[in-house]
């Protein structure tokens, strides 16, 4: 991957890190990410206007990805009701690589080098091995594991079907802007035959938040499809899992969650797949 691609996915990790952060920390966790999800399509409706429409043959892809979004939409704030931010996180998001780096073989035919595979592998174990460390001493709820798993292989399935669709929609952006449009929409639907309640309190109490959540939501997403279309879904998927760095600093300072030895063993796993990512063009 070019350094630019690079550059612009870890951007939107640490903007992904930053709206599962609020979603964690501002109430009804459903119901946060139901307004955070709506708030990225108010967000992203005015753009129907700039960008072309995804290619008819690109829309069974943007509906399973629609579904598949919405899927974790619900999975992640149910986990997070069971496990700590710097607990769950990093089970959901580095569960994730691998998969999509075997989905994309199997389905797109996309091989990467030994090298940028073991890249994709050491940033794999870098971002699992932050489920060793237990703030305060206490165990991970299984409850909480479970949900993060199923977190991941959404995220995973979803990963490959995006790769997938967005080459197939000749407009990126616009793929994206469908997508975020979508998603937010069926999200919004469902949590409010399950939370209506508490989505207007989130709504009356929480407007400003929904509506940062929303940006930071499409707009480390928009990255991401992006990056999708122009590198590797293996290696895209690997280095945006770097945003479990960024979780861990705000779980220790802003939530803290705590802070141990294994938060220095993933950095430096995470580091080197950085950089063997990066020599392997």
């Amino acid at each position: 991957m070019s350094i630019e691609v690079i550059a612009l996915v870890l951007v939107a990790a640490a903007l992904h890190a930053g709206w599962n952060t609020l979603v964690k920390i501002s109430g009804d966790r459903i119901a946060v990410m139901a307004f955070v999800t709506l708030s990225g399509t108010l967000i992203s409706l005015p753009l129907l206007i700039f960008v072309d429409s995804p290619d008819p043959s690109s829309w069974p892809l943007l509906f399973l990805t629609i579904v598949l979004h919405t899927a974790y939409h619900f999975f992640l704030p149910i986990a997070y009701d069971h496990g700590d931010l710097g607990q769950v996180y990093p089970i959901a998001r580095g569960s994730a690589p691998l998969l999509v780096t075997v989905g994309a073989a199997l389905f797109a035919g996309e091989h990467i080098s030994p090298i940028a595979m073991i890249g994709v592998i050491c940033l794999a174990v870098g971002v699992m091995t932050l489920t060793l460390d237990k703030p305060g001493g206490t165990s991970i709820n299984q409850k909480a594991v479970i949900f993060a798993l199923a977190t991941g292989a959404c995220i995973a399935s979803y990963t490959v079907v995006d790769g997938l669709g967005v080459r197939k929609a000749v407009s990126i952006l616009g793929f994206a802007v469908w997508l975020t449009i979508g998603d937010g929409l069926l999200t919004f639907a469902l949590a409010l035959l399950w939370k209506r309640s508490a989505i207007w309190q989130v709504a009356r109490n929480n407007l400003t938040i929904g509506f940062v959540g929303g940006g930071m939501q499409v707009g480390a997403y928009w990255i991401i499809v992006w990056a999708l279309a122009v590198a590797p879904m293996g290696m895209v998927s690997a280095l945006r899992e770097t945003s479990v760095l960024f979780a861990a600093l705000i779980s220790t300072f802003l939530l803290k969650e705590g802070y141990g030895v294994w938060r220095f063993v993933s950095a430096s796993f995470v580091m080197l797949g950085l950089m063997l990512s990066r020599s392997s063009k």
